[in-house]
């Protein structure tokens, strides 16, 4: 009989896919990228406005995100629109505002 708790990560594939999306969110501006972006596909002049930095350092972050595959981009014209691309980072953005944000 297995006894493993199935709310547990057990397989080294598993944790460390976890450890990694979870060391590229740890940073507040690109948890809070991520949470601005939702559901959304947002350009980055509007993540900008959203956030309160400037385009470089924003840019800076995307990038970072790009690269560990949680965000997607598709340009449209001149401007280049951020989506999260992997629907368990839309669970995980959701249960954090579950566990840290009250509910008023």
């Amino acid at each position: 009989m297995d006894n493993k708790d199935p709310h547990i990560l057990y397989d080294d594939t598993d944790i460390a896919r976890a450890a990694h999306c979870l060391k590229a969110m740890s940073h507040p501006l690109r948890l809070k990228i991520l949470c601005v972006l939702g559901n959304n596909s947002i350009s980055v002049q509007d993540i900008v406005e959203q956030v309160g930095t400037s385009q470089s350092n924003i840019s800076q972050h995307l990038s970072i995100l790009r690269e560990k595959n949680i965000l997607g981009s598709k340009k449209e014209a001149n401007r280049v629109y951020y989506y999260i691309d992997d629907d368990r980072m839309l669970q995980l953005i959701k249960m954090m505002r579950d566990v840290f944000c009250p509910i008023l």
